[in-house]
């Protein structure tokens, strides 16, 4: 058994209702309680959406954060390029010996970087958590 619940409800609800409730196949109860259900359906998404909202805000200010982080290091590492290319002077083509020592030079770096990668651990890792320095 459904209990019973007394409402009230203005003139022009009421006669809304009433031409509604004069349907075949429907009655007044069931539209209230559809109309509720609804509501409160509405209402529980609104409240969800307040939460999400807060962490949404976070999550988004921390990759702003990121991206910029991010744009200074590849600035940072474009300038340095670029200087060094400029203060180094070229080797000349006959000198395959000193070509020879750039390329090992070169792969000795490319394996460092892939071991701090791998590692887990940043060169410029000051504080100990694994972050880098700030």
């Amino acid at each position: 058994m459904k209990p019973r619940h007394h409402l009230y409800l203005d003139d022009a609800l009421t006669e809304a209702l009433d031409r509604l409730g004069g349907k075949p196949g429907t009655s007044k109860s069931a539209i209230v309680a559809d109309a509720l259900r609804a509501y409160l359906d509405r209402r529980a998404a609104s409240e969800m959406d307040t939460l999400f909202k807060v962490r949404l805000d976070r999550m988004s200010r921390q990759l702003n954060r990121l991206e910029r982080d991010q744009k200074v290091l590849l600035e940072s590492l474009a300038l340095f390029v670029r200087y060094q290319l400029t203060v180094t002077a070229p080797l000349p083509e006959a000198d395959k010996a000193a070509q020879a020592v750039g390329r090992e030079r070169f792969q000795r770096f490319v394996d460092q970087v892939g071991r701090q990668l791998a590692s887990g651990h940043a060169t410029l890792d000051v504080d100990g958590d694994g972050e880098g320095a700030r």
